[in-house]
C-alpha cells in the first residue's frame, strides 16, 4: 500500500513539475529596435503556444520581419501569405510610425481584421493616416470612401476584451509618452497566463506620472502568482542620455528603478530570474552594446534579461 502512495506521489509531482516549466505564448518579433533601420521596427507577433492565430504587438515592420522568421525556420511559407493568414490584428501602442508603418504600407495587400488601440491612437489613424490625402483609406470610419479591410475596435483602459479570431484576450493601460502625450501597454492573457508589453513609456520619475506607478499595482499579484510570463519594456538609451533629450524613454537605470517599484509591490525576488525583454534600444553609434552593459551590470534584482533578435522565436 505504502508503494503506491509512493508511486501516486511521485506521478503527482512529476505532473505539477511539467505544467510549472510549461510554455503558454510563443512570439516572433518581426523588428526589435527603435528607430534608424526602417526593416527593424517595433513589432512581435504573439500567439498562445497551441495556435498559429496570432496578433501584432505594434506593426513597425511587418514583410521583412516575417522574411526573417522564415527564414530563421520559425515561420514556413509565403511572407504575404502568412500576413494574410496568421495575422489576426494589430494591437497599437501609439500612433509613431516607428510603430506602425509596417501596417500601413502592407495595407494594399492584407485581408480583413481588427486593429486595436485607445481612442487617441485610432483617432490618428483615421485623422492623419487612413485620409486618402496620405494613404487610401483601408479602414472602415473616417474619409470617404472607407474600403472597410479593417475595422477599428477602440479599447478602454482596465476593460478586458477577447482579441478575435484566437483564444487570447486583452486589456490596455495608459502610458506616458514624453507628457502630455500617451502611449499604451497591452496585457495580453492566454488561459491563466500573461504576458505585458509596454509600447514607448517614460519613467514616472521624469514624467511627472503615476502611469507606470499604476500599471505596477495591477500587474504585481500576477508576478506573486507566477501566472504573468514576460514583461516586454523599451529602454531606448543608454544612462548618458540627458533627462531634456528623453522624449518619453526609458534608460537602464530608469528601468531598473521602475522594476524595484514592481518588486516592492509583488515581494522580496519576486523577479528573480523573471525574463524582462529589452526593446526599442535607438541603434545610434554604440548604443546597444552599451546599453546591454549597463543593463548587465546594473542588475540587483537578477532578471533575466532577454534581448530579442529580429526573426528568432522566443517562448514564455
Amino acid at each position: 500500500m505504502q508503494w503506491m502512495f509512493r508511486s501516486a506521489l511521485f506521478f503527482l509531482l512529476l505532473f505539477s513539475c511539467f505544467f510549472a516549466g510549461a510554455q503558454s505564448f510563443k512570439i516572433v518579433p518581426l523588428g526589435v529596435k527603435g528607430g534608424a533601420d526602417e526593416s527593424n521596427l517595433s513589432s512581435y507577433m504573439i500567439a498562445s503556444d497551441s495556435s498559429d492565430s496570432y496578433v501584432c504587438l505594434d506593426a513597425g515592420t511587418l514583410h521583412y520581419g516575417i522574411e526573417k522568421a522564415i527564414d530563421e525556420g520559425v515561420l514556413a511559407g509565403n511572407a504575404g501569405d502568412i500576413m494574410k493568414r496568421n495575422i489576426k490584428g494589430y494591437l497599437i501602442s501609439h500612433p509613431h510610425l516607428d510603430h506602425l508603418s509596417g501596417l500601413i504600407i502592407n495595407s494594399p495587400d492584407d485581408t480583413v481584421k481588427a486593429i486595436y488601440g485607445l481612442q487617441f491612437c485610432l483617432d490618428v489613424l483615421k485623422d492623419k493616416y487612413f485620409t486618402w490625402k496620405s494613404w487610401a483609406n483601408f479602414a472602415n470610419e473616417g474619409d470617404k470612401p472607407a474600403l472597410n479591410k479593417y475595422h477599428y475596435v477602440t479599447l478602454t483602459e482596465d476593460n478586458e476584451v477577447p482579441l478575435e479570431h484566437t483564444s487570447m484576450t486583452v486589456k490596455p493601460f495608459e502610458l506616458s509618452h514624453s507628457s502630455p502625450f500617451l502611449s499604451t501597454a497591452f496585457l495580453v492573457k492566454s488561459a491563466d497566463a500573461y504576458v505585458l508589453y509596454l509600447g514607448d513609456t517614460g519613467s514616472d520619475e521624469v514624467e511627472k506620472s503615476d502611469r507606470l506607478s499604476r500599471l505596477w499595482n495591477q500587474v504585481a499579484p500576477l508576478v506573486k502568482s507566477k501566472q504573468l510570463k514576460a514583461i516586454f519594456i523599451e529602454v531606448s538609451f543608454p544612462d548618458e542620455q540627458p533627462e531634456k533629450q528623453l522624449f518619453g524613454h526609458l534608460t537602464p537605470r530608469l528601468l531598473m528603478k521602475e522594476m524595484h517599484v514592481l518588486q516592492s509591490l509583488a515581494g522580496e525576488k519576486s523577479l528573480q530570474n523573471f525574463p524582462i525583454v529589452i526593446t526599442h534600444i535607438k541603434p545610434a553609434g554604440n548604443n546597444e552594446a552599451l546599453i546591454r552593459q549597463e543593463l548587465q551590470q546594473t542588475n540587483p534584482l537578477q532578471l533575466k534579461l532577454v534581448f530579442p533578435e529580429q526573426g528568432k522565436m522566443l517562448r514564455f
